[in-house]
């Protein structure tokens, strides 16, 4: 039996780049043999173990089949006569498909076995794929957007685009799970160059598939992309930025609908919903001349009286995008100044049990000071 460290471990060291996980494969060994020695078997589709000491995970060599749709339609086989290059031969880019011998101790050694030239295309800077089967997994192609995003500076080989576009022309990536989707562009959109990843899905075909209506559209012109570009990576940093920052031309209704089928987390769903309510009123006062009920619907709607965290950043964003929002900042600290002790004792003292009389003075005294930060001259 041997192990190997292989996978995006060995790509990240020969870069010269942080490796947080390695992944191991076992080479000629069995369930019993790994069991035997204290693995603790976790794998569902196939053996995967635990290491007894540092609870790493370490799988052994397997084949696969393609025997269904999507990415989880494969048959997996595991057996001691299956060779590390087998393994990595399923594996999807060249440069994903290197490995290296572990000794007992954990230490690497020997030389890197690269049977499929992943070394010379990452010297390259080259996506290539290594077999024919890597058009069968739909997860690939979201993979492949995902790293175009974290490596900028590769370029996808014309077979593999091919490849990609194969993918998409097959409709299997109506298989890939919500979850999986919004995990691998969610990763994109953190990555150095996000719009490497919204490139990729262009190219493919696959805009149509994964992102809304509005935003595929937009995304073909190339204005648009140079504008959402910019945006992205000198004023989104985190990621309820970037994906207000992709999806603030959208109307919170197409946001919804989107975020529910890809089940983006509720949080990020809201941030970019509200951004995208506080986008068209920006665009309908683009003097900056707001009027008050207006902002105090918009107040409402972000909730700035439960959350005005939330609020400010949303107004931060805007800022930095270069709207003018700082009369908006002055109106909520307005806002919030009020002394809620004060209005509750302008309520006639019979209404003040009457729930819809207090929220009536609550609107009528933050409508009162919006008004008033929107008549100073900023």
């Amino acid at each position: 039996m041997k192990v190997y460290a292989v996978g995006g471990a060995i790509r990240d060291t020969l870069m010269g780049l942080p490796v947080n996980d390695v992944d191991y494969v076992v080479v000629g060994s069995s369930i019993e043999e790994m069991v035997a020695q204290g693995f603790r078997p976790v794998g569902k589709d196939f053996p995967v173990f635990l290491h007894p000491e540092t609870q790493a995970e370490y799988a052994l060599a397997r084949t696969e089949r393609k025997t269904g749709k999507g990415y989880k339609g494969f048959h997996f086989y595991a057996d001691p006569t299956v060779s590390l290059e087998e393994d990595l031969e399923r594996r999807d880019l060249t440069i994903n498909a290197m490995a290296q011998e572990v000794d007992p101790d954990g230490k690497w050694f020997g030389p890197i076995i690269d049977p499929y030239n992943g070394q010379e295309d990452l010297a390259a800077k080259v996506f290539r794929h290594v077999s024919d089967a890597f058009a069968e997994d739909p997860l690939r192609l979201l993979r492949i957007a995902r790293f175009a995003a974290r490596f900028p500076e590769f370029s996808v080989a014309d077979e593999t685009l091919s490849a990609l576009k194969a993918i998409v022309q097959s409709g299997e990536l109506s298989a890939l799970s919500a979850e999986r989707i919004w995990q691998e562009l969610a990763r994109g959109l953190l990555a150095q160059k996000p719009m490497h990843m919204f490139q990729v899905l262009l190219n493919t075909g696959a805009a149509k598939t994964i992102l809304p209506p509005t935003l595929s559209t937009l995304l073909a012109e190339e204005p648009f992309r140079e504008g959402l570009m910019k945006s992205l990576e000198e004023v989104g940093k985190t990621l309820d930025e970037r994906c207000a920052i992709v999806l603030m031309d959208l109307p919170a209704s197409e946001i919804r609908f989107w975020a529910d089928t890809v089940r983006m987390p509720i949080e990020v769903r809201d941030f970019s919903e509200i951004y995208s309510d506080l986008n068209l009123l920006i665009h309908q006062y683009p003097d900056g001349s707001y009027q008050a009920v207006d902002v105090l619907a918009w107040f409402n709607r972000a909730d700035l009286w439960r959350k005005p965290d939330r609020v400010q950043v949303l107004l931060n964003l805007a800022q930095k995008l270069g709207h003018p929002v700082t009369i908006l900042m002055t109106a909520m600290r307005n806002t919030q100044a009020l002394n809620t002790a004060d209005i509750i004792l302008g309520v006639a003292a019979q209404d003040r049990s009457n729930g819809e009389r207090i929220g009536s003075a609550f609107e009528s005294a933050r409508l009162m000071a919006i008004t008033a930060a929107l008549s100073l001259d900023l």
